[in-house]
């Protein structure tokens, strides 16, 4: 999320609301154990100029390249976005 709102800032999109509904899947083991085989985030964001929506979903890729959680895990994390402005 830090990406984004840096990524943001520096191409002068004004968010105003940010969620992430992210989700997980995990296998268990004999043992009890388990491990996350996949996550996908699901982050919805508000932005005040409906023109620079498509920038703004690109950005979200650019952020998702950069962050440091999904470069640290050896589960794959997707990326869904989706961007919205205010009425």
């Amino acid at each position: 999320m830090l990406w984004i709102l840096h990524l943001c800032a520096d191409s002068g999109i004004t968010i105003t609301n940010y969620t992430d509904r992210a989700t997980g899947t995990m296998e268990l083991d004999a043992n009890g154990g388990g491990r996350f085989t996949e996550v996908i985030l699901r982050p919805e964001m508000t932005i005040t100029d409906a023109a620079r929506i498509q920038d703004a979903i690109a950005l979200h890729k650019r952020a998702h390249e950069l962050c440091f959680v999904a470069n640290s895990v050896n589960f794959p994390v997707h990326c869904s976005p989706i961007v919205k402005s205010q009425p």
